[in-house]
């Protein structure tokens, strides 16, 4: 996957999602910044962009992405692929449904997934260096580049959606002391049903993770 790396940007997602669109750039590709001043979350959410942290945004043609991977699975995925490769490293990182990465109870960062065409655009930022109060950062030491590197080359030989979600499953068990929003309403995730295309059922109503 190409990777194209900035000094500063205001947002790798609205970047990536106007090259796209303008045909100046073409799945699969992957954008990356040392700093970003306009950062988009969740929920339409800003998220702050200190220096040192990661911020990207990739895209992947949905015909390269596994057969059994439904649409609203994928922030899931592309969140969890990102959780195991810095398990690997032996980081205590772990993914709250649907997208939010976690170190034991601090959000560290998230996910959010766009369908631009027929490219499934992802962006991701994790506090690597640096957090603001209520947050934590990553408990190890990475370079964001070498991180971007490393979860580019992984969309090489991706995994079935069946193989995340084996291990997702398990996982999802810490979520359950937490919230989710619905339509902007705060959804306790105690007794949530996760379903196999990474969907919850709680009190009657099914929630889906794309954003």
């Amino acid at each position: 996957m190409d990777i194209h790396w900035f000094e500063s940007l205001g947002s790798t997602q609205s970047y990536i999602i106007e090259e796209l669109k303008t045909s100046r750039l073409n799945a699969p590709v992957c954008i990356g910044t040392l700093s970003q001043t306009n950062g988009k979350g969740s929920r339409g959410n800003s998220w702050i962009g200190e220096e040192g942290n990661l911020f990207i945004s990739l895209a992947i043609e949905r015909s390269m992405l596994p057969e059994d991977l439904k649409l609203e699975s994928s922030s899931i995925y592309f969140a969890f692929l990102m959780k195991e490769l810095l398990a690997s490293m032996d980081s205590k990182i772990w993914l709250k449904w649907p997208n939010d990465f976690y170190l034991y109870d601090k959000k560290i960062g998230g996910a959010v997934t766009n369908l631009i065409g027929n490219s499934l655009v992802c962006g991701i930022g994790i506090n690597l260096m640096n957090a603001p109060i209520g947050f934590e950062k990553l408990d190890i030491k990475i370079n964001p580049y070498d991180l971007t590197k490393a979860y580019g080359e992984l969309f090489a030989h991706l995994p079935t959606w069946k193989q995340i979600f084996s291990n997702y499953q398990i996982e999802f068990e810490n979520s359950r002391e937490f919230f989710t929003h619905n339509n902007n309403e705060k959804v306790a995730l105690q007794k949530a049903v996760l379903l196999e295309d990474g969907s919850l059922m709680c009190d009657g109503q099914r929630i889906f993770s794309l954003r």
